[in-house]
């Protein structure tokens, strides 16, 4: 299959638009084409830094500036990290991603800390990811010679609506930083969050973008807005099943190699609808009990929904060639 990164804003906009069981059946015939169907990554976030933010983001109760209850609290202890680590790898997730309620990353000791933490992670064999906010290329290849195996950074929705969502960073500063991460040499996570009150034209750009970056991000997680009392989005109404597969389904027919996460917002979901959106050509979840601040489902309510839907973990590493060098991989692979 023709891996394509020239998708225009009209092509992305007819394939969104189709009627949605079309869509889905299109977008599972490409899954099953280009993915192993019935596997799914497991991945686990814990964040480590929690609150205190500076920045705006009207969906996100870890802004300063927002009353949310949400309890601020500095980096968390490398053991009580590296705890969470090994419970999730023993619960069965393969990667392990790490979130600090930071604008950017300085130089300085927290960001030191934050890479051995990533050096001890990876030693458990689980594939490291993090988000960090705002980062440059020297901070890029710090992370990566740590043994960052992924990085993530949301578009979180189309350039046209960014401004009413976010002021304090702008749409081409998260560009910046996935290029900053891809020269690096490390996986880039990039997706959005819809419910936000954009439209589906808002969607359809977003995903155009990603689909139109020089490569495809390997994972693109789709967010369901998880309403928060205190931010300026508390009141908007639950995303629907029919808008989540909308957004996975052309995401999958767009980037075929790509993960595609089905992420925030699935605590409201049963799993028949999870199940829609796994045939729709989502291959990625975040399973554990919290989403930095929000609830998600913990591990055993997904192991019984693995083995409803006869679904498996995806191993550690798979896109890595054999004999190719990268830090834990081989603790990952005999796991």
């Amino acid at each position: 299959m023709t891996i394509r990164t020239d998708w225009t804003l009209d092509e992305v906009h007819a394939i969104y638009n189709q009627p949605v069981l079309e869509l889905v059946t299109q977008a599972a015939a490409i899954h099953a084409e280009t993915q192993a169907t019935g596997e799914v990554q497991v991945c686990t976030l814990l964040s480590v830094k929690t609150g205190g933010c500076p920045e705006d983001c009207a969906y996100c109760p870890q802004a300063a500036r927002y009353h949310t209850g949400v309890q601020a609290h500095k980096l968390l202890p490398d053991a009580e990290v590296l705890a969470s680590a090994q419970r999730a790898k023993d619960s069965g997730s393969t990667r392990f991603c790490m979130g600090a309620a930071w604008r950017e990353i300085r130089d300085n000791r927290d960001f030191d800390r934050v890479l051995g933490m990533v050096e001890q992670v990876n030693g458990l064999g689980l594939e490291v990811c993090c988000t960090l906010g705002m980062l440059n290329e020297y901070q890029a290849e710090r992370l990566k010679q740590a043994g960052l195996y992924a990085y993530n950074h949301n578009l979180d929705t189309s350039r046209e609506k960014y401004d009413d969502i976010i002021t304090t960073r702008t749409y081409d500063d998260r560009l910046n930083t996935l290029e900053h991460v891809r020269k690096a040499g490390i996986s880039v996570c990039s997706g959005g969050i819809i419910g936000l009150g954009e439209t589906d034209e808002d969607r359809i750009a977003m995903l155009h973008t990603l689909a139109t970056l020089p490569a495809h991000p390997e994972s693109v997680p789709v967010n369901a807005l998880v309403p928060v009392a205190g931010t300026p989005l508390a009141d908007q109404p639950r995303v629907s099943v029919w808008e989540m597969l909308r957004m996975i389904a052309t995401a999958r027919i767009l980037m075929p190699h790509t993960m595609v996460r089905l992420s925030a917002g699935r605590q409201e979901m049963p799993v028949t609808e999870q199940a829609l959106c796994f045939l729709a050509g989502a291959n990625s979840i975040f399973s554990g009990e919290k989403l930095l601040t929000t609830p998600n489902p913990d591990f055993d309510a997904d192991k019984q929904m693995f083995a409803l839907l006869g679904l498996k973990p995806r191993k550690s590493f798979k896109d890595v060639p054999e004999g190719a060098t990268v830090l834990g991989r081989g603790a990952a692979v005999e796991a």
